[in-house]
């Protein structure tokens, strides 16, 4: 995979992450700083942790020989991860599941992990793909963690400023950028196979 094609595949699952950090920010009296660094930290953390395991598993179920139907399997089985973590994102902006906006003094970290325990899996689901599709690891880390940081902060401020009314764009964006990684894997086993 190219850097731009991991680059895309990143974005789109951290347009989940801005969603949720928007709600969020449509949530504080006032961003506070030092929070907003704890949680950056927090998410940079467990996404290059999912995303480190379910690359290590790949590397397990691929530890043999690798032959080419189970290179074949690999490209199915990651083009259907994106596909289906692109659906995913298109049902939530579907559903458009209202909060209601109130301020709060201070942020829950309780709930704040809850969501983020949720969107992990499918950011492990992604280290797995790629792992699959044979991603430079270290380069997908350093991508992880500028994007996260990038739509962590950029997604507080946007839900404070303005509220949480465009994390339906964010869940659409990265829903087709999710599908649009998911038709580059298989558009690119068959431009191999010819």
């Amino acid at each position: 995979m190219s850097i731009v094609e991991e680059f895309i595949i990143i974005l789109g699952i951290s347009l989940d992450i801005f969603a949720v950090m928007e709600c969020q920010g449509s949530l504080v009296a006032k961003v506070e700083k030092k929070q907003l660094v704890v949680f950056c930290f927090i998410l940079v953390m467990g996404q290059a942790a999912a995303l480190g395991i379910g690359s290590f598993i790949s590397l397990l179920l691929c530890k043999t020989a690798a032959e080419e139907n189970e290179i074949f399997l690999g490209q199915v089985a990651a083009a259907v991860i994106f596909f289906c973590q692109g659906v995913r994102l298109f049902l939530k902006a579907w559903r458009n599941e209202r909060i209601v906006e109130h301020r709060e003094e201070n942020f829950d970290l309780g709930e704040f992990l809850r969501l983020y325990g949720r969107t992990s899996m499918f950011t492990l689901l992604t280290g797995l793909a790629l792992g699959f599709l044979g991603g430079n690891l270290f380069i997908v880390l350093l991508l992880l963690a500028v994007t996260t940081i990038l739509v962590t902060v950029i997604g507080m401020y946007t839900g404070y400023r303005l509220g949480f009314e465009h994390k339906i764009k964010a869940y659409l964006a990265g829903g087709f950028l999710l599908a649009a990684g998911g038709m580059d894997v298989v558009l690119g086993h068959i431009w191999n196979f010819i």
